[in-house]
């Protein structure tokens, strides 16, 4: 059992708490009782917070909030009504779609950055993880240990001391470059007058930390706030306890015993043998079996130091005649053979005229034309390092699988770090890093991914359509983002355009940001300056 590190409060801090969490001691727990725009700015500004869920509430928003009720309020209080009720539902109509219609926002704290990727998989639920660009990991847990992953048969393998060891090492590292690159950042991009203290520290702190986050192990602990409908939740933990990694079986225990105290209903068929045992096994099942099968075959020996690349390895040719015969589709009365024999029949002019007017008039990225853009794809592999992995992965409409994290592709090293002169240190806690890895890997290859560091790559592919394409290109070519996925949205655009030759749709994707920047945060923190000080100016902050 890996030991989570309990938060304090005072008594007087507990009876509040006790009201709105279903758990006060442990790292996974359900918000109740609040307006939903407070749960949604709870999660929001947890992102971005070095604290914990429960003691951001304390320090920041209960003061808003309204505390005369019955202070013996419970935070599970009528669920058994409630399940009874579901119950006689479900049994009297066998209409179990009500399971999608119950939602449940659920904080998961301590999660290594292996879990959050599972955790962050399912389409049909919302995250906000932790941010390594705000947040620094150069402050330890009340205990006094870093922010890692300790899993406890590694622990006790022997490997345990090493494994600590290490990533002790690796934290020290980033302490260590984090202010010394704060320093080069600083002398590099002087202050100018148009801007706050605030709003120049915020950008040179961001960009300081994007520098450094590649030295953080993947066993570096993130906070993810998550939600979702009962539906997805009972999907998630079926995928959860069928995973062959320790920590993702555990977290599903936890994550399902504080579920449990909101939405039992919906999570009644998880411990159903014929239900949710069959499932498990299925998953469990299949995934051993193609394992094996491929092993019996022999597969290909893993390519070693590849280099980082974005490929566009599959496209339909005739995508955009496809996306202009669903316009027609769509726009008119006619059949899908009447639609094909419409636009055949137009003039290249025609065609782009049509586009065009179909995409209208975008006056930023949000602005996107409608689904007959899903009806061409494409589908990228990618050799990034595992920091930009981490951003694309939480594109859900995207069909995105990735292989496991090793060492084995080798590693980036940011231009910034070599300005800076710091490329040997940083090289140095990365090489210990793969040393352990491999050494790892010989008797825990799953675990072994703890040890490897987010700058190292990792294989990938993204499967999208057109209008998804849209939003991740344009959404990640973005000035405010991190150097290393504004690479491959740029790439990703010029394939579309190069390889694929759709020119329609490279044309409407107009807001993929090419410029170059200093300072990737400059420009959003003096927007948010503009609105905190507007805010003030109408006695709205």
């Amino acid at each position: 059992m890996h030991a989570y590190v309990a938060e304090e409060f005072t008594e007087a801090e507990r009876v509040v708490l006790r009201r709105y969490f279903t758990n006060l001691d442990g790292p996974v727990f359900a918000l109740v009782n609040l307006p939903e725009v407070v749960k949604g700015a709870l999660f929001a500004r947890y992102s971005r917070a070095t604290k914990s869920l429960r003691r951001l509430f304390l320090d920041e928003f209960v003061d808003d909030l309204d505390l005369t009720g019955d202070a013996s309020i419970d935070a599970t209080t009528g669920v058994g009504r409630a399940d009874e009720l579901y119950q006689r539902i479900f049994f009297e109509y066998g209409d179990d779609s009500v399971a999608q219609l119950g939602g449940v926002h659920l904080a998961c704290e301590q999660a290594s950055n292996v879990l959050t990727k599972v955790l962050e998989r399912g389409r049909l639920m919302s995250y906000l993880e932790q941010s390594t660009r705000y947040l620094g990991y150069d402050r330890r847990l009340p205990n006094g240990h870093y922010r890692f992953y300790r899993d406890h048969d590694l622990l006790e393998s022997r490997f345990g001391a090493r494994y600590v060891g290490e990533m002790d090492r690796m934290f020290d590292t980033y302490a260590e470059l984090l202010p010394r690159m704060t320093e080069w950042l600083s002398a590099r991009y002087p202050k100018t007058p148009a801007d706050t203290d605030f709003v120049y520290r915020q950008a040179i702190r961001a960009k300081a930390l994007d520098a450094v986050r590649g030295l953080l192990p993947a066993s570096a602990l993130s906070n993810l706030g998550i939600y979702g409908s009962g539906q997805a939740y009972e999907n998630l933990l079926l995928r959860m306890r069928a995973h062959p990694l320790p920590e993702v079986n555990l977290y599903a225990g936890l994550m399902q015993r504080e579920l449990e105290k909101v939405i039992p209903s919906f999570l009644k068929r998880l411990d159903v043998p014929e239900r949710g045992g069959q499932w498990v096994t299925y998953l469990d099942d299949r995934r051993k079996r193609t394992t094996e099968l491929l092993a019996r075959w022999g597969a290909p020996e893993v390519e070693h130091d590849e280099a980082a690349r974005v490929r566009l390895v599959s496209f339909d040719p005739d995508g955009e005649r496809r996306v202009l015969e669903a316009i027609v589709f769509e726009s008119t009365g006619i059949s899908l053979a009447a639609a094909a024999t419409t636009v055949a029949s137009l003039t290249d002019q025609q065609r782009a005229e049509l586009m065009a007017t179909y995409v209208g008039h975008r006056q930023n990225r949000r602005h996107r034309p409608g689904r007959a853009f899903e009806q061409t794809s494409y589908e990228y592999e990618l050799v990034t390092d595992y920091g930009a992995f981490r951003d694309l992965q939480r594109h859900r409409l995207a069909t995105i699988e990735w292989q496991p994290l090793t060492a084995d592709l080798g590693f980036e090293v940011p231009d910034v770090v070599r300005e800076a002169g710091l490329a040997q240190p940083y090289v140095e806690s990365l090489e210990r890093s793969a040393e352990l890895s491999h050494d790892v890997a010989t008797e825990f290859p799953l675990q072994s991914q703890y040890c490897v560091a987010l700058a190292f790559r990792i294989r990938y592919r993204i499967l999208m359509n057109a209008r998804e394409a849209m939003h991740l290109i344009e959404l990640r070519s973005s000035p405010q983002g991190h150097p290393s996925y504004r690479r491959v949205a740029h790439e990703m655009a010029r394939l579309i355009r190069g390889d694929a030759h759709h020119d329609l749709i490279a044309d409407s994707m107009q807001f993929v940001d090419y410029s170059d920047t200093d300072l990737e945060r400059l420009e959003a923190e003096r927007r948010a300056e503009r609105t905190r000080t507007q805010r003030g100016q109408t006695g709205l902050s």
